[in-house]
């Protein structure tokens, strides 16, 4: 079993749901992560979020 893509049975593993320094975020990142809908309100929340900390993603995940 590769271990690129989550298996059905197993958990993903950690060093695909990180981010890796020095890639480009955008909102609709920060959105998918936070488990919200990618809705126009969201998305304007995703952008402060960004604004505020450009490493808010890695606090949303494990």
């Amino acid at each position: 079993m590769s271990t690129s893509q989550p298996s059905q049975d197993r958990a993903t593993p950690d060093n695909l749901l990180h981010t890796c320094n020095g890639t480009d975020v955008s909102p609709e990142d920060v959105v998918m992560a936070s488990g919200r809908d990618l809705t126009p309100r969201n998305l304007e929340w995703a952008r402060r979020k960004l604004a505020e900390d450009p490493n808010a993603v890695e606090k949303l995940l494990p």
